[in-house]
């Protein structure tokens, strides 16, 4: 296998092949996940530490289903009402941690660079599942692999990501990935939610949903991110829904076998047109969902192998 990384923090470091390695182990085991039957508790003995210090749903439940179907000991931490809450630095917490040596730490912070700073200071591999504005690199190889079943290909393809680019780390990491695997990345939304210097990233740029999704073969809708917002960025929800959701008008202008995605929680009406979310014929939503357990366990595995092979004084 071609990753030889102790952490998984982002995808900016990735190389191609680390990620086809990632990919490649994934596709196994979405396809025994679909079979059932026994798997091979390759994480036996091991220990996983789930922290999230923001709220999550599907990230957290795919990472604990993911170690449990390989064995591993899970257990998750109430972050928000930890000692983090009485005032403990990250730093304290990382000391705590290491005291109670785990073997995989999964990590979701509202600061970017957190979790960066928590994988120096822990003797074990760390994961990011999301940090600030910075990354969420294991949603963007799912949605990776999730493409590349359903289109066959994971290259030369034109990819649309649409809606809030501004406060996204999905974006951000799906934006390194598809580039580093020589797709054409277009990037849709008001101006007022594309980051400054957007058009530096090697992605065109759009703020018209009809030009910007003429023939692509992905459409990637985000997730309007008002926690993250301070201060007004759209008129309206109801006038983002008309210039900027996802209906099938608007889809009408992708390639006929274009394939729809988001990376939930959708806001159904404002992002996205329920019924087609729902479409089987186009939607691939329930697809990223699935695909997000395999690639968690695939890259909790390749990490669980790098720590058997590396010295100890190397985590020390």
């Amino acid at each position: 296998m071609a990753f030889r990384h102790q952490h998984l923090l982002g995808i900016s470091t990735l190389h191609p092949e680390e990620i086809r390695a990632i990919l490649d182990l994934a596709d196994s085991y979405a396809d025994q996940n679909r079979a059932g039957g026994p798997r091979e508790k390759v994480l036996a003995g091991l220990t996983q530490v789930n922290m999230f210090f923001e709220n999550s749903t599907r990230t957290q439940a795919s990472f604990e289903l993911a170690g449990k179907r390989l064995g591993a000991n899970v257990m998750n931490m109430a972050m928000q009402a930890s000692s983090i809450k009485k005032g403990e630095t990250l730093i304290d917490t990382a000391l705590t941690l290491n005291a109670m040596h785990p073997d995989l730490l999964v990590v979701r912070h509202p600061h970017s660079g957190a979790v960066n700073l928590l994988a120096e200071k822990v003797n074990c591999a760390v994961l990011n599942a999301g940090d600030g504005r910075h990354e969420h690199p294991t949603q963007a190889l799912l949605d990776a692999l999730t493409i590349r079943r359903e289109k066959g290909r994971l290259h030369r393809l034109s990819v649309a990501i649409c809606g809030d680019i501004a406060h996204s780390r999905v974006a951000r990491s799906n934006i390194f990935l598809l580039g580093k695997m020589e797709n054409r990345v277009r990037l849709i939304g008001p101006p007022t939610l594309i980051p400054a210097g957007a058009a530096d990233w090697g992605v065109e740029v759009f703020d018209d949903m009809a030009e910007g999704l003429r023939d692509v073969d992905v459409v990637m809708m985000l997730r309007l991110q008002k926690e993250r917002m301070d201060g007004a960025f759209i008129p309206s929800t109801r006038e983002y829904y008309h210039r900027f959701g996802l209906d099938a008008e608007k889809l009408a202008h992708a390639r006929p076998d274009a394939i729809v995605m988001h990376p939930g929680p959708m806001n159904r009406g404002v992002e996205i047109d329920g019924t087609l979310a729902d479409d089987i014929n186009r939607s691939v939503i329930q697809e990223q969902v699935e695909m997000g357990v395999a690639v968690r366990m695939a890259a909790m595995e390749l990490l669980a192998r790098n720590r058997a092979d590396c010295p100890r004084e190397v985590w020390a």
